[in-house]
Protein backbone atom coordinates (compact mmCIF):
# COMPACT_ATOMS: atom_id res chain seq x y z
CA UNK A 1 0.00 0.00 0.00
CA UNK A 2 1.01 3.41 -0.68
CA UNK A 3 2.09 5.82 2.19
CA UNK A 4 0.18 8.68 3.35
CA UNK A 5 3.15 10.83 4.29
CA UNK A 6 7.32 10.18 4.29
CA UNK A 7 6.87 11.92 7.44
CA UNK A 8 7.78 10.03 10.77
CA UNK A 9 4.88 8.67 12.78
CA UNK A 10 5.65 8.27 16.58
CA UNK A 11 3.81 5.91 18.44
CA UNK A 12 4.21 6.72 22.81
CA UNK A 13 3.59 3.83 24.93
CA UNK A 14 3.56 2.97 28.97
CA UNK A 15 3.79 0.31 30.75
CA UNK A 16 1.17 -1.36 31.99
CA UNK A 17 1.04 -2.60 35.78
CA UNK A 18 2.15 -5.79 35.40
CA UNK A 19 5.24 -4.62 33.44
CA UNK A 20 6.06 -2.57 36.37
CA UNK A 21 5.49 -6.11 38.40
CA UNK A 22 7.41 -8.28 36.47
CA UNK A 23 10.37 -5.53 36.68
CA UNK A 24 9.88 -5.50 40.42
CA UNK A 25 9.58 -9.07 40.99
CA UNK A 26 11.27 -10.61 37.88
CA UNK A 27 8.67 -13.36 36.72
CA UNK A 28 5.01 -13.46 36.25
CA UNK A 29 4.70 -16.19 38.54
CA UNK A 30 6.38 -14.41 41.37
CA UNK A 31 4.46 -11.36 40.68
CA UNK A 32 1.49 -13.59 40.91
CA UNK A 33 2.30 -14.92 43.78
CA UNK A 34 2.91 -11.31 45.23
CA UNK A 35 -0.65 -10.07 44.81
CA UNK A 36 -2.53 -12.88 44.99
CA UNK A 37 -0.55 -13.46 48.88
CA UNK A 38 -2.28 -9.72 49.23
CA UNK A 39 -5.74 -10.70 48.13
CA UNK A 40 -5.59 -8.82 44.99
CA UNK A 41 -6.94 -9.82 41.57
CA UNK A 42 -4.27 -10.66 39.54
CA UNK A 43 -6.47 -11.86 36.82
CA UNK A 44 -7.24 -8.22 36.28
CA UNK A 45 -3.26 -7.28 35.82
CA UNK A 46 -3.27 -9.84 33.39
CA UNK A 47 -6.71 -8.65 31.42
CA UNK A 48 -5.32 -4.99 31.43
CA UNK A 49 -1.30 -5.66 30.34
CA UNK A 50 -3.03 -8.29 27.19
CA UNK A 51 -5.69 -5.57 25.90
CA UNK A 52 -3.00 -2.91 25.69
CA UNK A 53 -0.47 -5.13 24.30
CA UNK A 54 -2.89 -6.22 21.73
CA UNK A 55 -4.13 -2.59 21.09
CA UNK A 56 -0.69 -1.40 20.14
CA UNK A 57 0.10 -3.99 18.18
CA UNK A 58 -3.03 -3.05 16.39
CA UNK A 59 -2.28 0.47 16.32
CA UNK A 60 1.39 -0.20 14.83
CA UNK A 61 0.37 -2.53 12.29
CA UNK A 62 -2.26 -0.11 11.31
CA UNK A 63 -0.05 3.67 11.38
CA UNK A 64 2.09 1.45 8.86
CA UNK A 65 -0.36 1.70 6.25
CA UNK A 66 0.12 5.21 6.57
CA UNK A 67 3.66 6.25 7.03
CA UNK A 68 6.48 4.91 9.12
CA UNK A 69 6.40 4.33 12.48
CA UNK A 70 8.73 4.59 15.79
CA UNK A 71 7.15 3.28 19.02
CA UNK A 72 8.93 4.82 22.05
CA UNK A 73 7.75 3.72 25.67
CA UNK A 74 6.75 7.05 28.08
CA UNK A 75 10.30 6.77 30.07
CA UNK A 76 12.30 8.19 27.10
CA UNK A 77 10.26 10.99 26.26
CA UNK A 78 12.68 13.65 28.30
CA UNK A 79 15.28 12.68 25.88
CA UNK A 80 13.60 12.06 22.34
CA UNK A 81 14.31 14.59 19.90
CA UNK A 82 11.00 14.73 17.62
CA UNK A 83 10.89 16.51 13.99
CA UNK A 84 9.36 18.99 13.22
CA UNK A 85 6.68 17.19 10.71
CA UNK A 86 6.28 14.12 12.97
CA UNK A 87 2.39 13.51 13.69
CA UNK A 88 2.47 11.81 17.29
CA UNK A 89 0.73 9.30 18.67
CA UNK A 90 -0.17 8.43 22.51
CA UNK A 91 -1.57 5.47 23.22
CA UNK A 92 -2.80 4.74 26.77
CA UNK A 93 -4.25 6.83 30.14
CA UNK A 94 -4.86 10.62 29.83
CA UNK A 95 -1.59 11.31 31.67
CA UNK A 96 0.39 10.07 28.69
CA UNK A 97 -1.10 12.10 26.36
CA UNK A 98 0.00 15.35 29.21
CA UNK A 99 3.24 13.56 29.54
CA UNK A 100 3.96 13.56 25.81
CA UNK A 101 2.30 16.97 24.95
CA UNK A 102 4.57 19.10 27.13
CA UNK A 103 8.01 17.95 24.67
CA UNK A 104 6.31 18.87 21.99
CA UNK A 105 6.37 22.09 19.78
CA UNK A 106 4.06 22.41 16.71
CA UNK A 107 3.61 18.50 16.43
CA UNK A 108 0.27 17.29 16.60
CA UNK A 109 -0.85 14.61 19.20
CA UNK A 110 -3.96 11.81 19.01
CA UNK A 111 -4.98 10.78 21.87
CA UNK A 112 -6.10 6.70 21.46
CA UNK A 113 -7.85 4.73 24.21
CA UNK A 114 -6.57 0.93 24.02
CA UNK A 115 -9.51 0.25 26.64
CA UNK A 116 -12.33 2.01 26.38
CA UNK A 117 -14.32 -0.85 28.77
CA UNK A 118 -12.02 0.59 32.00
CA UNK A 119 -10.61 4.38 30.86
CA UNK A 120 -12.99 7.02 30.59
CA UNK A 121 -10.29 9.21 28.19
CA UNK A 122 -11.14 12.84 28.55
CA UNK A 123 -8.09 13.07 26.33
CA UNK A 124 -8.76 9.98 24.34
CA UNK A 125 -11.08 10.92 21.47
CA UNK A 126 -10.36 7.94 19.94
CA UNK A 127 -9.58 4.12 19.48
CA UNK A 128 -7.72 1.98 17.75
CA UNK A 129 -10.30 1.36 14.83
CA UNK A 130 -10.24 5.45 14.23
CA UNK A 131 -6.59 5.68 13.10
CA UNK A 132 -6.69 4.95 9.47
CA UNK A 133 -9.82 7.84 8.94
CA UNK A 134 -8.58 10.14 11.61
CA UNK A 135 -4.56 9.60 10.55
CA UNK A 136 -5.31 10.54 6.79
CA UNK A 137 -7.53 13.48 7.64
CA UNK A 138 -4.77 15.01 9.78
CA UNK A 139 -2.62 14.52 7.07
CA UNK A 140 -4.68 16.18 4.44
CA UNK A 141 -5.04 19.20 7.43
CA UNK A 142 -8.86 18.28 7.57
CA UNK A 143 -8.85 17.84 11.35
CA UNK A 144 -9.35 20.28 13.51
CA UNK A 145 -6.88 20.93 16.19
CA UNK A 146 -7.34 22.66 19.29
CA UNK A 147 -4.44 25.04 21.37
CA UNK A 148 -3.69 24.32 24.82
CA UNK A 149 -1.87 26.89 26.83
CA UNK A 150 1.00 25.31 28.80
CA UNK A 151 2.94 26.16 31.57
CA UNK A 152 6.29 27.41 32.07
CA UNK A 153 8.56 26.99 35.13
CA UNK A 154 12.25 29.15 34.30
CA UNK A 155 15.01 29.24 36.87
CA UNK A 156 17.98 32.11 37.11
CA UNK A 157 20.26 29.69 36.15
CA UNK A 158 18.22 29.14 32.54
CA UNK A 159 16.86 25.58 33.24
CA UNK A 160 13.05 25.64 32.28
CA UNK A 161 10.61 23.00 32.48
CA UNK A 162 7.27 22.92 30.75
CA UNK A 163 3.66 21.76 32.50
CA UNK A 164 0.68 20.49 30.34
CA UNK A 165 -1.88 19.94 33.41
CA UNK A 166 0.13 21.43 36.59
CA UNK A 167 3.45 22.36 37.88
CA UNK A 168 4.89 21.51 41.16
CA UNK A 169 7.31 23.53 43.76
CA UNK A 170 7.81 22.32 47.21
CA UNK A 171 9.60 19.29 48.89
CA UNK A 172 10.65 16.19 48.11
CA UNK A 173 9.66 14.70 50.55
CA UNK A 174 7.26 15.06 53.63
CA UNK A 175 8.55 18.05 54.91
CA UNK A 176 8.04 21.79 54.99
CA UNK A 177 8.55 24.24 51.69
CA UNK A 178 10.60 27.61 52.87
CA UNK A 179 10.42 30.42 49.81
CA UNK A 180 9.50 33.87 49.04
CA UNK A 181 6.72 34.23 47.06
CA UNK A 182 5.98 37.38 44.57
CA UNK A 183 2.54 38.22 42.54
CA UNK A 184 1.19 41.47 41.49
CA UNK A 185 3.44 43.70 43.46
CA UNK A 186 2.89 42.03 46.48
CA UNK A 187 4.66 39.35 48.03
CA UNK A 188 5.37 37.14 51.29
CA UNK A 189 7.59 34.42 53.42
CA UNK A 190 5.74 31.26 52.98
CA UNK A 191 6.52 27.60 54.68
CA UNK A 192 3.87 25.15 53.13
CA UNK A 193 3.73 21.83 51.90
CA UNK A 194 4.66 23.04 48.43
CA UNK A 195 2.30 24.70 45.58
CA UNK A 196 0.61 23.98 42.49
CA UNK A 197 0.17 26.07 38.89
CA UNK A 198 -2.71 24.70 36.91
CA UNK A 199 -3.54 24.90 33.76
CA UNK A 200 -7.14 24.98 32.05
CA UNK A 201 -6.33 21.36 30.92
CA UNK A 202 -5.12 20.72 34.02
CA UNK A 203 -7.78 22.18 36.09
CA UNK A 204 -10.29 19.38 36.51
CA UNK A 205 -7.54 17.53 38.51
CA UNK A 206 -5.33 18.35 40.90
CA UNK A 207 -6.52 22.18 41.15
CA UNK A 208 -10.10 20.89 41.27
CA UNK A 209 -9.39 18.50 44.00
CA UNK A 210 -7.24 21.02 46.48
CA UNK A 211 -10.15 23.39 45.66
CA UNK A 212 -12.59 21.32 46.67
CA UNK A 213 -10.54 20.26 50.04
CA UNK A 214 -10.45 24.14 50.96
CA UNK A 215 -14.00 25.02 49.97
CA UNK A 216 -15.23 22.00 52.04
CA UNK A 217 -13.02 22.90 55.25
CA UNK A 218 -14.39 27.07 54.84
CA UNK A 219 -18.19 25.70 54.77
CA UNK A 220 -17.59 23.73 57.97
CA UNK A 221 -16.12 25.99 59.78
CA UNK A 222 -18.14 28.93 58.80
CA UNK A 223 -21.68 26.70 59.13
CA UNK A 224 -22.04 27.02 55.68
CA UNK A 225 -22.60 24.15 52.66
CA UNK A 226 -20.71 25.10 49.71
CA UNK A 227 -21.08 23.42 47.21
CA UNK A 228 -17.90 23.16 44.15
CA UNK A 229 -19.31 24.12 40.68
CA UNK A 230 -17.55 23.53 37.73
CA UNK A 231 -17.15 26.92 37.29
CA UNK A 232 -13.92 25.79 39.32
CA UNK A 233 -12.77 24.86 35.70
CA UNK A 234 -11.55 26.87 32.89
CA UNK A 235 -10.99 25.86 29.39
CA UNK A 236 -7.53 24.01 27.73
CA UNK A 237 -6.98 27.06 25.70
CA UNK A 238 -7.21 29.99 28.81
CA UNK A 239 -4.40 32.71 28.03
CA UNK A 240 -4.11 32.17 32.09
CA UNK A 241 -2.94 29.75 35.05
CA UNK A 242 -4.39 29.41 38.56
CA UNK A 243 -1.67 28.84 41.36
CA UNK A 244 -2.70 27.81 44.95
CA UNK A 245 -0.60 27.14 47.93
CA UNK A 246 -0.87 23.86 50.26
CA UNK A 247 -1.15 24.07 53.56
CA UNK A 248 0.50 27.20 54.32
CA UNK A 249 1.45 27.75 57.86
CA UNK A 250 0.73 30.96 59.23
CA UNK A 251 3.76 31.70 62.08
CA UNK A 252 6.37 35.23 63.42
CA UNK A 253 8.44 34.34 60.61
CA UNK A 254 5.86 33.47 57.63
CA UNK A 255 2.32 34.34 56.55
CA UNK A 256 -0.63 32.62 54.56
CA UNK A 257 -2.68 35.14 52.75
CA UNK A 258 -0.71 34.88 48.96
CA UNK A 259 -1.90 31.58 48.76
CA UNK A 260 -4.22 31.77 45.48
CA UNK A 261 -4.16 33.88 42.25
CA UNK A 262 -4.29 34.06 38.78
CA UNK A 263 -0.68 33.97 36.24
CA UNK A 264 -1.41 35.80 32.97
CA UNK A 265 0.69 36.83 30.17
CA UNK A 266 1.98 40.46 31.84
CA UNK A 267 1.78 38.86 36.02
CA UNK A 268 4.22 36.17 36.14
CA UNK A 269 4.58 34.44 39.51
CA UNK A 270 8.12 34.47 41.17
CA UNK A 271 9.67 32.09 43.97
CA UNK A 272 13.08 32.32 45.62
CA UNK A 273 13.85 28.94 47.46
CA UNK A 274 14.96 28.92 50.72
CA UNK A 275 15.43 25.51 51.08
CA UNK A 276 18.96 24.57 51.63
CA UNK A 277 18.14 21.16 50.29
CA UNK A 278 15.25 18.83 48.66
CA UNK A 279 13.30 21.50 47.01
CA UNK A 280 11.75 20.53 43.63
CA UNK A 281 9.96 21.73 40.49
CA UNK A 282 8.32 19.12 38.32
CA UNK A 283 5.16 19.11 36.60
CA UNK A 284 2.63 16.74 35.34
CA UNK A 285 3.48 14.33 38.19
CA UNK A 286 6.92 12.92 36.25
CA UNK A 287 8.87 12.94 39.65
CA UNK A 288 12.03 11.43 37.67
CA UNK A 289 12.40 15.20 35.30
CA UNK A 290 12.84 17.73 37.91
CA UNK A 291 14.54 20.72 38.62
CA UNK A 292 16.45 21.73 42.04
CA UNK A 293 15.01 24.22 43.96
CA UNK A 294 17.37 24.89 46.49
CA UNK A 295 18.82 27.83 48.49
CA UNK A 296 18.88 31.28 46.10
CA UNK A 297 17.34 29.59 43.45
CA UNK A 298 14.87 32.27 41.71
CA UNK A 299 11.98 30.74 39.65
CA UNK A 300 9.69 32.40 37.36
CA UNK A 301 6.20 30.43 36.51
CA UNK A 302 4.50 31.91 33.35
CA UNK A 303 1.80 31.07 30.81
CA UNK A 304 4.35 29.30 27.77
CA UNK A 305 5.27 30.61 25.07
CA UNK A 306 4.50 27.50 23.09
CA UNK A 307 0.97 25.93 23.27
CA UNK A 308 0.05 22.29 22.74
CA UNK A 309 -1.77 20.87 19.57
CA UNK A 310 -4.41 18.22 19.82
CA UNK A 311 -6.22 16.11 17.45
CA UNK A 312 -10.09 16.24 18.39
Amino acid sequence: MERLTENKIVLVTRRTRLDDLIARFNTVMQAQFYVEHLGADFSDYLAEHERYRRAVNDAENSLRQSGRVQTIDRSFLPNFIFGPHDTVVAIGQDGLVANTLKYLVTQPLLGVNPDPQRWDGVLLPFTVADLPKIISEVFAKKRRIREVTMAKAELNNGQMLYGVNDIFVGPKSHTSARYLIAIGGKQEQHSSSGLIVSTGLGSTGWLKSLLAGATTIAGSLSQRDLAIRAKNEFAWEANYLYFTVREPFPSKTSSASLVFGKITEKNALKLISQMPEHGVIFSDGIEADFLEFNSGTEATISVAEKKGHLVI
